[in-house]
């Protein structure tokens, strides 16, 4: 915007030395008033586009994400792993790596989207090359993208200044390329699918609810890829840009003409703020369009892509939970904070006994929040108008805690009630330890 702006200073400097030295070429404010208002509908219109196209890439990568997940899981946890395969020892490694290759391919498909919204078709990226490297793609035969060039330095100069023919065009690789490029994140979905065909078929995977969703996640997975697509590819039409930019800078050059005659040289500084505010305006609704790009105003989609990463190692980290090894841990306390005892200790009690404790651990709860609320009822009500607390107040108020606390035997002092209940009622023998 330095261009521009300056641009601006220089314009508004000369209308106002030729109204002050030469001749008066300020004209009523009205016309200001009624651009104004076209000016602020044009921007509004054009803010107001952008930011729901930011808005909903977004969505697609918390989908994406979501999507990530469930198939994950559903592949770790559910897909059988034939460890005591008589005739082929080694067939439960094979399907532990089999797993952990195509938990890497659900990553490598958010690596992969977020090269293809950045116009970088290739499959050689430091983030991306190890987890497809394998796999038979167009991108895997295009080639190796080419950054041994630098750029000019009159381009960088340019796009800092704010000149629109200085930005690069982010489809020049797609230019470049000398083979087909294909669509590598459908590419790894394909490869997906082949997998999941394939523990369907040898029964590791042969519940049907877990079967249809992970085939929606693969879908789900899809419909992110084309919904960022169209985001990408539909921007807003040129017409729509070209008339908001025409509005915006007729207005802004005939602000001194508008200014001069209430401001006087003020008017330079005065237009120039002014364009400051327009043009940022203008120019946040074009940065957000493409939220797909790696400006600090876009979609952090490396973030994104890191935590996708991490969760799926996550779920890999470990062997699948067994319940019978964590229900039945020492360090288990169903009850809590009623009782401390672990599942070991309530397998002595009865049906009754364990039922009867989940009500009172029920309605202890509600009896601590009652209270919390209440205290803060009374603190509140007890103020005087003026400020100040009456005497005749505290003594109902400390007369009225003594009367709750003999009828529903609770000490309220010290806000420890509740853990006095707990070890009368553990002493008398009715929830145990």
């Amino acid at each position: 915007m330095i261009l521009p702006l300056l641009f601006v200073g220089g314009w508004s400097a000369a209308i106002t030395c030729i109204s002050e030295y030469v001749y008066n070429l300020g004209i009523n404010q009205l016309l200001l008033t009624v651009l104004g208002f076209v000016v602020g509908l044009a921007l509004s219109f054009r803010s107001s586009t952008a930011y729901e196209r930011y808005n909903e890439g977004r969505k697609y990568w918390s989908q994406l994400s979501l999507a990530s997940h469930n198939l994950a899981r559903l592949i770790w946890i559910h897909a059988e792993e034939r460890h005591d395969n008589t005739d082929d020892t080694l067939l439960g490694k094979k399907d532990l790596l089999a797993k952990v290759s195509c938990l890497n391919l659900i990553v490598a498909f958010s690596m992969a989207l977020k090269h293809r919204l950045r116009f970088e078709p290739y499959a050689y990226y430091e983030d991306l090359r190890h987890m497809v490297g394998h796999l038979d793609t167009c991108a895997k035969d295009a080639g190796v993208p080419d950054s041994s060039r630098k750029q000019n330095p009159l381009k960088t100069a340019g796009q800092f200044l704010g000149i629109p023919m200085a930005e690069s065009n982010p489809r020049k690789e797609l230019k470049k390329a000398k083979a087909p490029l294909g669509n590598l994140p459908l590419e790894i979905l394909s490869h997906l699918s082949a997998y999941m065909k394939t523990i369907y078929d040898n029964e590791t995977l042969k519940v049907s609810i877990y079967q249809t969703q992970s085939m929606n996640a693969l879908t789900t997975m899809n419909d992110v890829l084309t919904g960022t697509d169209r985001i990408l590819s539909t921007p807003l039409p040129i017409a729509y840009s070209i008339a908001i930019g025409q509005i915006t800078w007729v207005y802004i050059l005939l602000l001194p003409f508008q200014l001069y005659n209430s401001l006087g040289f003020v008017t330079i500084p005065a237009s120039i703020f002014s364009a400051y505010i327009i043009l940022g305006i203008a120019l946040i609704g074009r940065e957000i369009e493409n939220p797909f790009g790696d400006d600090v105003n876009d979609l952090p989609l490396d973030a994104f892509c890191v935590q996708i990463r991490s969760d799926v190692e996550l779920i890999m980290s470990r062997p699948a939970p067994q319940p019978s090894v964590f229900l039945n841990s020492p360090e288990n306390e169903p009850l809590y904070p009623l009782n401390y005892m672990n599942n070991a200790g309530w397998m002595d009690k009865s049906v009754d006994e364990i039922r009867a404790a989940l009500s009172e651990r029920v309605g202890m709860t509600h009896t601590y929040e009652e209270n919390e609320e209440l205290s803060r009822i009374k603190s509140r009500d007890g103020r005087s108008k003026d400020g100040r607390k009456s005497r005749d107040d505290r003594e109902r108020r400390s007369k009225d805690g003594r009367n709750g606390a003999g009828a529903n035997g609770v000490d309220l002092e010290a806000g420890n009630g509740v853990g006095k209940v707990r070890r009368r009622d553990v002493e008398a023998g009715v929830v145990g330890e």
